[in-house]
């Protein structure tokens, strides 16, 4: 992105950018609108992203100015690839860590023979129900606002695909992870699922995107850099 320039981003550009920890999507995009705003003195200016990445998650986030805008949908549906790590033998309300464990269950019965055995039927097309801590909405309201009042509400499952499901690092109880996926998938309900298939729990203790279609997290900048690059 070094050939950042006015033209190209009122024409329009693709950004990549490195989430970091605890920011929302929205606030990346609020952010580098605001300093594209600054640096060039406009009063205006088209800026939005091509997928959310949750707050406790960290990795690639595509954002798109001007013209660029338009191409949104077509990023929207492009492949996924996902880092991280599943911890066993508990979950939580929101199958990642934004709440406590909730519930414990047995590890000991475990073997990493049972972990390889268990993930082809996590591969290809499958089920999955979206977690309720998610901004899916249902009847003009958004799933966790359900779920903060203590509401209950029946999820639908939905067909997702798994191009690649494999276990990179075995900690037990904790397990490091790499998926491609397509668009829709939740990583935290594939946790909560597959806890679940190994007669156990699990939930999702750490995520990272790291790739979209062809565009990857290696190529992309943090917010600092785009605010020095701005200033070149």
């Amino acid at each position: 992105m070094d050939n950042l320039t006015l033209d190209g981003i009122k024409d329009g550009q693709v950004l990549l950018f490195d989430k970091p920890l605890h920011w929302t999507s929205f606030q990346v995009v609020n952010k580098v609108r605001w300093l594209i705003k600054q640096k060039f003195e406009l009063k205006k200016i088209k800026v939005g992203h091509a997928g959310t990445l949750d707050p406790l998650a960290t990795g690639l986030v595509i954002l798109c100015t001007g013209k660029a805008t338009k191409t949104i949908e077509s990023l929207m549906g492009q492949t996924k690839i996902y880092t991280g790590e599943f911890t066993l033998g508990g979950t939580t309300p929101s199958y990642d860590m934004e709440t406590e464990v909730d519930k414990t269950f047995e590890t000991s019965h475990i073997t990493a023979d049972l972990i390889q055995n268990t993930l082809p039927q996590f591969r290809g097309d499958i089920m999955q129900r979206p977690p309720i801590f998610s901004a899916l909405k249902k009847e003009g309201k958004r799933l966790y606002e359900y779920a903060r009042k203590g509401e209950s509400v029946d999820i639908p499952k939905r067909q997702v695909h798994i191009d690649s499901f494999d276990i990179t690092q075995n900690n037990f109880p904790k397990l490091n992870f790499e998926v491609q996926c397509s668009k829709g998938t939740y990583i935290r309900s594939l946790a909560y699922d597959f806890g679940k298939a190994l007669n156990s729990g699990a939930y999702l203790s750490e995520l990272r995107r790291t790739q979209i279609g062809d565009y990857k997290v290696t190529e992309a900048l943090s917010i600092e850099d785009f605010e020095e690059l701005l200033k070149d």
